[in-house]
């Protein structure tokens, strides 16, 4: 019997036990929760508003070298990545002649010849004939000059057959067509032909082969696209910072020179091309087509005072904060419109409205 009396006191023990706790928690619950903000200080600092502009290193003039005339690559002297100098002969190309035009030069040799054999006959006729004194000067001066003409045209038809045969002649070896020489002084960036490779010179109907492709790579720019909705910030002159991919550890001053007066669509939005001109220092080396990215300040303000952007509250056109008034029992905060200028997309420039004393409701604690 005691046994049982002593199982019901404690399972009164117990309920009124649980339902004290359940009046507790439920009372805890009931009370207002004090929430707790950390605060900031403004403080005077530098600010910057920039965009970054991704695109690629190239030089500033890249030369497609080409042949003067038509023919088969017989020999390739340089190779992509090495220096070369104006004049440096690049390759070497073989004429093959087309059939018709080196029987027309055959031809004209061959009646060439027999016109020169004709006035050889006739001059040393006129000669005799001069020397008894049975002509006069001004005949003998004539056949004089037919001689001469015979033997020129003689020897343009046989210059003549050796252009449509070999493309040059002996007399002209410096000024060869056949050999294709580098127009400026550079790096050969590419050469897309082989030996045996057939090559078409430049004309009205078509651009040619390029035999190589030379820049110069003292002289190089970066080339990217902006927004047209910063485009309208920036301007010949302004300062760029450049970062490429493959030489991360780098950064590159630059010179915005050229900003596009036309714009491209791309993915519905409109791009302006930039230029700038890279300052590279002599012991780096930059290979054309690198990426890279171009850091432009669009806008600066020095020795502003600055609050974190996410303290301030945006309503309309107004912009207010909440100004710690008391911390001693609970934080108490008042609300107070202020004057903002530039923002860097993480902190914002305060221009009246706050003493630089004062402290303004950041985010709120995180309880631990």
């Amino acid at each position: 019997m005691k046994t049982k009396k002593y199982l019901k006191i404690a399972l009164v023990v117990i309920v009124l036990a649980i339902l004290a706790w359940t009046f507790v928690f439920l009372y805890q619950k009931s009370q207002p929760k004090t929430t707790v903000y950390e605060t900031v200080s403004p403080e005077v600092t530098d600010l910057e508003r920039t965009t970054v502009v991704t695109g690629k290193v190239e030089p500033r003039d890249e030369v497609l070298i080409k042949p003067q005339i038509s023919g088969i690559i017989s020999e390739v002297y340089k190779e992509a990545g090495q220096s070369i100098r104006q004049g440096e002969v690049i390759a070497k190309v073989k004429v093959i002649p087309e059939l018709s035009t080196l029987n027309s030069a055959e031809s004209r040799v061959r009646l060439a010849e027999i016109n020169g054999k004709q006035a050889e006959t006739e001059f040393a006729r006129m000669e005799k004939l001069h020397t008894d004194q049975l002509i006069s000067q001004e005949e003998y001066e004539k056949a004089v000059v037919t001689l001469k003409q015979a033997r020129e045209e003689l020897l343009a038809a046989k210059d003549n057959l050796e252009i449509v045969k070999e493309g040059i002649t002996q007399s002209s070896a410096s000024f060869s067509s056949t050999l294709i020489r580098s127009t400026i002084d550079g790096l050969i960036l590419d050469v897309p032909i082989k030996v045996g490779n057939s090559v078409i010179m430049s004309n009205t109907f078509n651009d040619g082969t390029t035999i190589a492709t030379v820049a110069n790579m003292n002289d190089l720019i970066f080339k990217g696209n902006i927004d047209e909705t910063e485009v309208g910030r920036i301007h010949e002159g302004m300062p760029v910072k450049l970062t490429i991919g493959a030489l991360q550890s780098l950064t590159f001053n630059a010179e915005l020179e050229y900003i596009a007066p036309k714009g491209v669509e791309e993915n519905g939005a409109n791009q302006f091309e930039i230029r700038a001109a890279i300052n590279v220092p002599d012991t780096v080396l930059i290979r054309s087509g690198y990426s890279a990215n171009a850091e432009i300040v669009l806008e600066h303000a020095h020795q502003v005072m600055a609050l974190p952007e996410s303290t301030i509250e945006f309503s309309g056109d107004s912009t207010f904060v909440y100004v710690l008034t008391d911390s001693v029992s609970q934080q108490k905060f008042t609300r107070r419109q202020v004057q903002v200028g530039m923002s860097d997309g993480i902190k914002i420039a305060i221009k009246s409205g706050l003493d630089s004393k004062e402290k303004v409701r950041g985010a709120e604690k995180k309880e631990k």
